[in-house]
């Protein structure tokens, strides 16, 4: 299948505009989402999307669209993965066809744009892009914006899941002492200094902390392949299996878009520290270190 950036899951502003003068114009997912540390008196994801978004662009709400409702204690986390059928029904919703290229993008730095990455190549798309700074990048630019909602549109795109590997808390804690487990969050939570939303502080004992803020440059850019390829392998991906967690699998997305970026595969925990946390039998780390 023919891509906008062979060999690249990001694609930049200036393609992008290429992409939508071309006889064959991408979808465009807005997947503006506030995360864990929001502020709550700013606008929601959704106002921000109705005050301006790229032209024939539809909002995806995250929680609605790209998660099952959160799971009971230590089964599934915040975030689950959805039901593929009402997934499928959603993207198909925003015009989403089997052989139409995507483009996901956010407000910026790409954290919940990842997700719905992740979950449209679990899901067997073929050629799914991220905008690489996402609207402010856009903005940046120059490029135009709009306050047009789309209307609804009917894709064919029929989810086939499983065609990115998946692990479960138990697949983690094996992961942590025969390969490489990533933990994806800040490095105050990693270190169990502070715990903003579940219900244990600290870290799966034998993950090694690698922050996404560490993906990106000041721009919200993600940094250059062979500079997240360097990072990645000073930490041991590459020598072994890699697999990534983070509070409830969302910003895990973006660390394996930035292992895709920089030529390294790498397996999700989709429940993630919210699925880990809340099981009182599972053990907990609050060192620095990767034990």
């Amino acid at each position: 299948m023919t891509t906008y950036n062979e060999g690249s899951p990001l694609i930049s502003a200036a393609e992008l505009r290429e992409a939508l003068a071309s006889a064959r114009p991408p979808v465009l997912l807005d997947v503006r989402h506030q995360l864990v540390g929001a502020a709550a008196s700013g606008p929601t994801a959704a106002e921000e999307y109705r005050e301006g978004h790229l032209p024939g662009a539809h909002f995806v709400d995250l929680d609605r669209d790209l998660a099952a409702p959160p799971g009971a204690p230590g089964q599934g986390g915040r975030h689950p993965l959805p039901d593929p059928e009402r997934f499928g029904a959603a993207m198909r919703r925003f015009g989403v066809g089997a052989d139409r290229p995507v483009v996901v993008y956010d407000g910026g730095p790409s954290l919940s744009a990842a997700r719905a990455w992740w979950l449209l190549c679990w899901a067997g798309h073929l050629d799914v892009r991220v905008l690489d700074g996402g609207y402010a990048a856009w903005l940046a630019a120059g490029l135009p914006v709009t306050a047009e909602v789309p209307a609804p549109e009917e894709g064919d795109f029929k989810p086939a899941p499983g065609q990115l590997p998946t692990v479960d808390a138990d697949g983690a804690a094996a992961w942590a002492r025969s390969g490489l487990l990533l933990d994806a969050r800040s490095g105050e939570r990693y270190r169990g200094e502070t715990e903003p939303v579940d219900p244990r502080a600290g870290h799966i004992p034998g993950a090694v902390s690698a922050p996404t803020s560490e993906n990106v440059g000041p721009d919200g850019r993600f940094r250059p392949a062979a500079e997240l390829a360097a990072r990645f392998r000073a930490l041991g991906a590459g020598e072994r299996e890699t697999a990534v967690y983070c509070g409830s699998g969302v910003t895990a997305a973006h660390q394996i878009l930035a292992l895709e970026a920089a030529g390294l595969p790498a397996t999700l925990y989709p429940g993630s520290w919210s699925e880990w946390s809340s099981d009182a039998s599972r053990p907990v780390a609050v060192t620095d270190q990767p034990g």
